[in-house]
């Protein structure tokens, strides 16, 4: 049975992977991000194999345009049965070195911005009896990395919101909040991070195909859990991040040196944290992904 629903984050990665994946099954779209020209991208996407798509240029850090962006989506077609929530931004630099600006931006983006649509999700869903809402959170919601504070600060306070809702959703068992938690994942985020450490950076290798975290975004649709972890080496980190945490701590700055970055200069810049960039928009980042990606992390570790 056709659904409606809404994916925010949709011009980029795991969003547009998802927005394809609902279009390829006949699902009624209604696509936001904050760029209209990406939007317009996806939009003859999702369209050319059939769906009904409508888009909403929306920044989710705007309660007042999140609400717009719900309203449209009831008024042209009646409910929303699923909410997923892509939408993310990402700096790199040492936490001292990250401009104020930018941290604040991105805890506001990733963290802020998810509470934003959960609130009016979780509103909308159970006025009309019942639906799905899925957030998009990250393995470095359950362990650190360096270089990366104020996403993993936003990741971990996500995590922590999504099961605090599950626990106060108890009593309605008809709206489901589901967690999908990737690993590193081939997307364009990386290039699009605001960086001001002085290297760029890339997915630790082996980084996992957007796509296959967009199946497990429509697989808590259908078959929805407390989280579900995408990532070949997700439950290997957060073991020795949990039971070795010195260890962990020791390794974890040279591995992500090594594999983490890129070794390209870069002078500093903000990325898309308070702009979109529309031509950088798109499923896949280049990294390469499964196979490919391991053999290169043993090259990169043998060279060191």
């Amino acid at each position: 049975m056709s659904r409606t629903v809404v994916v925010t984050g949709a011009t980029s990665g795991i969003g547009r992977a998802a927005a394809q994946a609902f279009a390829a099954r006949g699902d009624r779209l209604v696509l936001a991000a904050r760029s209209p020209e990406a939007l317009d991208q996806v939009r003859a996407e999702c369209r050319a194999v059939g769906a009904t798509v409508l888009t909403v240029p929306t920044d989710v850090t705007d309660s007042a345009r999140v609400e717009e962006l719900a309203d449209t989506a009831e008024r042209e077609f009646g409910r929303i049965d699923v909410w997923a929530h892509t939408a993310a931004v990402m700096a790199y630099g040492r936490f001292e070195e990250i401009p104020e600006r930018v941290f604040e931006q991105v805890i506001r983006t990733d963290l802020l911005g998810a509470a934003v649509v959960a609130r009016e999700a979780l509103r909308r869903l159970r006025a009309t009896g019942g639906g799905t809402l899925v957030l998009t959170g990250s393995v470095l919601g359950h362990i650190t990395a360096p270089y990366m504070s104020a996403y993993v600060a936003s990741k971990w306070g996500l995590h922590g919101l999504v099961r605090t809702l599950q626990q106060e959703g108890r009593d309605r068992p008809d709206v489901r909040i589901c967690l999908v938690s990737p690993g590193s994942v081939d997307t364009p985020v990386y290039q699009q991070a605001a960086n001001h450490l002085g290297w760029a950076g890339r997915p630790p290798p082996p980084a996992t195909d957007a796509r296959r975290v967009a199946r497990a975004v429509l697989d808590c649709v259908d078959r929805p859990r407390r989280e579900v972890s995408v990532g070949r080496l997700n439950g290997l980190m957060r073991l020795g991040f949990t039971v070795l945490p010195g260890t962990y701590d020791v390794l974890v700055g040279p591995l992500m040196r090594r594999v983490g970055l890129t070794g390209e200069r870069t002078p500093p810049h903000d990325g898309v944290v308070f702009a979109p960039a529309p031509a950088g928009s798109a499923v896949r980042g280049g990294w390469g992904s499964g196979l490919t990606g391991l053999v290169r992390l043993v090259r990169n570790l043998r060279s060191g």
